[in-house]
């Protein structure tokens, strides 16, 4: 599950289990620079203890004074913070930014239980709340679907909304993988060889059998796909690429040095029948340039590469380069 709406559901059960009430208070629209967006999510305990947060930390503090003064009871109420200049100043809302926020007093337990559960199977949930009774309905949702608010129904979504397919379950897709469910992504893994696969065991994301090409075609990519390949073997990684550059993957990238990528690009234009714009698609050295040499410092490159792309940040052109470190990549990639 999104590792944000995982904390807040555990703190919600668990003092519920211990006796305690608790608010569940979402973020529902937006004006202006607002610290958090639409959807975010924060618990508040009874005596005022915090999971999550919607703010930069001001509005949170306004909200656990009046919970432990006992003004939260009874349907969900909504309450706007940031309204005027001076309102925004003492909440630390930047630019005179506005939030709408919908405190639920008493969200159902049984019911948080579920989408606990249900996002722990990996499947994407809506939540639905009705304002005025504070019923609240849990279906299946879909890929494409946002945060819904008229005014008298909210509808968030939670689970993983973007996927992560990595080639090569040596150590830099250990540490790659973990970041990546924490930024949002259901992960998962091919490596066709037995040495590496034998010996994944990184919780929440599988190792998925087949050969790349194969694995990649079945994994279907779609917008919301990332596709890189860790394995620093033409065999393996070439084959992933093929098939992952003719999709609509939102990023696709490899690992190697400038002068491996320049011969990878070269090989797939010639020997694979890609296009020059499918080729110009991959990122190659995939990674932001910040001077890694480890596989964690590797893996966050990645990761904030892919984060840029995903947010729609142009990159200026400095890549990762892993020259220096092409030994380490093929032992530990």
């Amino acid at each position: 599950m999104h590792s944000q709406d995982g904390q807040v559901l555990d703190a919600l059960q668990r003092w519920a289990a211990e006796g305690h009430g608790a608010a569940l208070v979402t973020v529902v629209r937006t004006w202006g620079s607002a610290p958090r967006p639409p959807g975010a999510w924060m618990a508040l305990r009874d005596d005022g203890l915090v999971q999550g947060s919607v703010s930069g930390g001001c509005i949170e503090d306004d909200l656990v004074v009046r919970m432990r003064a006992g003004e939260f009871a009874g349907p969900p109420v909504l309450q706007r913070y940031g309204v005027t200049q001076d309102e925004a100043a003492r909440f630390g809302l930047p630019c005179g930014g506005t939030l709408e926020l919908l405190i639920e007093p008493a969200p159902d337990v049984a019911s948080l239980r579920v989408l606990s559960e249900r996002l722990r199977e990996g499947r994407l949930m809506r939540r639905t709340v009705d304002v005025a009774t504070g019923t609240v309905t849990l279906d299946d949702a879909c890929r494409g679907d946002t945060l819904q608010w008229d005014g008298q129904r909210l509808s968030t979504v939670h689970g993983p909304r973007w996927r992560l397919l990595i080639i090569g379950a040596g150590q830099i897709a250990r540490y790659l993988a973990p970041m990546a469910i924490a930024l949002d992504h259901a992960v998962s893994v091919c490596d066709p060889r037995e040495e590496y696969a034998l010996e994944w065991d990184v919780a929440g994301a599988p190792c998925l059998p087949g050969m790349p090409d194969d694995v990649v075609l079945a994994f279907q990519p779609d917008p919301h796909t990332a596709i890189v390949a860790l394995t620093h073997d033409p065999k393996l990684d070439d084959m992933a690429l093929l098939e992952a550059l003719k999709s609509p993957a939102f990023y696709v990238g490899a690992l190697g040095s400038r002068v491996n990528n320049a011969a990878r690009r070269e090989r797939l234009r010639q020997h694979f029948d890609l296009s020059d714009e499918e080729v110009a698609r991959l990122h190659g050295p995939a990674g932001l340039h910040i001077g890694s040499h480890t596989p964690p410092e590797i893996a966050l490159a990645i990761v904030a590469e892919m984060t840029a792309v995903r947010r729609g940040v142009p990159l200026d052109g400095t890549l990762a380069d892993w020259s220096g470190s092409d030994t380490a990549c093929r032992v530990n990639a």
